[in-house]
Parts: structure tokens; sequence; C-alpha cells
């Protein structure tokens, strides 16, 4: 199957869902009206999906009847509710679940047997073809499924394969990592603006810094701390604020803040 001939539908069309569509609108992947959508506000639904120029259904079988590749976008404690009714439709589709947490061997347990599946964790910068797609390693996907897949998401999104045990870790990483990177941009963006600089152009500069920063190590390949280093002259001004930094314990922040997400009871 082409591109040109992939329909896709989500169950769900919150915040993640619609970052989806938006990237393989943006990257010009697919057209708006290859794609369609349901949700529990139907109202909401509506407005979201009209306005990208997509298909809209009243319930998730409509979703179903009218897509090759189907996207559980709903919190992950609903999906039983809402697989159950659809279980036999979703029996010959590709179903590529965006649920943190729920992984092959629980959909094992509420999908009809031999449905061809697999769990990944997004994260939203996939709305401007700059995210990351978390694949569990385990699937039933066959191998040509996979390939579509990974192709239709490797257009806006690195994607990465992990075994089961990592696909939480991954998770937080990249989900919650933008949070994180949201929160350092601010601050920066507060220390230019406390020194005269408007804080539009503030998070402008500070926001493309950072994005072309971490462009410049996955495609380079290169290792952050040989980044750093390449920006530290002896005596200069940049390593005055990584040992400021470093005494301020920023490493050991973050460190913290991803081993409270994966303690989180």
């Amino acid at each position: 199957m082409t591109m040109e001939e992939l329909k896709i539908g989500f169950i769900g069309f919150g915040n993640m869902a619609q970052a989806i569509a938006d990237g393989l609108i943006y990257r010009k992947v697919l057209k708006p009206e290859q794609m369609g959508a349901c949700a529990k506000n139907y109202k909401k639904l509506e407005d979201n999906a009209a306005k990208r120029g997509m298909k809209f259904y009243s319930d998730a079988a409509g979703v179903c009847e009218n897509s090759d590749l189907v996207i559980l976008a709903v919190k992950p404690y609903m999906l039983p509710e809402v697989v159950e009714p659809i279980r036999e439709l979703l029996a010959d589709k590709i179903i590529l679940s965006v649920a943190a947490g729920y992984t092959f061997d629980k959909f094992e347990e509420i999908l009809a047997p031999g449905s061809h599946h697999i769990s990944t964790v997004p994260n939203t910068p996939v709305a401007v073809g700059e995210g990351i797609f978390i694949c569990e390693e385990k699937h039933s996907l066959t191998a040509e499924e996979f390939t579509m897949v990974e192709e239709l998401l490797s257009n806006i999104a690195l994607v990465q394969t992990v075994p089961t045990s990592l696909l939480g870790i991954g998770g937080v990483i990249s989900g919650c990592g933008p949070a994180f990177v949201s929160m350092f941009i601010e601050a920066l963006a507060d220390a230019a603006v406390m020194h005269g600089m408007s804080r539009d152009l503030a998070y402008q500069i500070c926001g493309q810094m950072t994005a072309g920063t971490g462009k410049l190590l996955v495609s380079k390949e290169l290792h952050p701390g040989v980044m750093k280093d390449a920006v530290c002259s002896p005596g200069g001004t940049t390593i005055v604020g990584v040992a400021a930094l470093e005494r301020k314990g920023l490493r050991s922040a973050v460190i913290d803040a991803v081993d409270a997400i994966q303690n989180k009871k």
C-alpha cells in the first residue's frame, strides 16, 4: 500500500493525536482527507477535524470501517471499554497505540486473537516533523506492515524500537522531556529579559538555539559533552556559566525529576 492510498483513523483526538495529524499534514506525508477521527466530545472533534480538512465520525466503528491504520489515542484506562465493541472490526486493521504504558501483552488480552498491533510512545514535537516515536520491540505486525509504519512515522519523527522493559523510560525521556526543556527555555529567556531583551525575541532565540543544538547532536551523532566542550574556551564566558549550573545542581535536578516519574505510584 502506498502513502497515497493509506487511510488513517484516530480513535480519540486529543493533543497527541492532533499533533500526529498536524505533523503528517505539515510534512505533506498524507492529505487531510486521508485521515479521520472520532472522540467523546463530538462538537470539539468536529471543530478540530474540520479546521484540518479531516473527516470525523460519530463513533469508533465509523473510524474502523474507513481506515487501514487505526491509531488508538485514548487514555490507557479507557482502552478496554473502547476496544470491546470494535474488536472484530480492528481484527483486519493495522493497530498503532499511543497510550502510554499499554504494552503488547496488555493488548493481547483485549484485542481479538491474531490482531496486528504495535505499542508506541510519541511526543508532541511530531506536530512540526521533529518528534520521537518510541516503539515496542514486541509487536504482531508483519514485516511489510512494520516497514510501512516505520516509513510513515519517520517523516515526522525519529523512530526507535526498544525492548518492553525500556518503553517506560523511553516514554519519560521523550514524552516528559519537552516540559523540562520548555522550563529551561523559559528560564533562559527570563535571564535575557532581565538584561533588557524583549520576551518575544528571547523566546525565539532560545527556542531556535535548543532546536539547533538537538538537531546537531542527532545528525552528527555527537556526544553532548563534546558539544559542550566545543563552546567552552579556556578562561571564556561559557565555562563560567557551566560552572554556575554545576554548583546549582542542574544535572542532579534533571536526574531526580526522571527518577521521581519512574518511581511514581
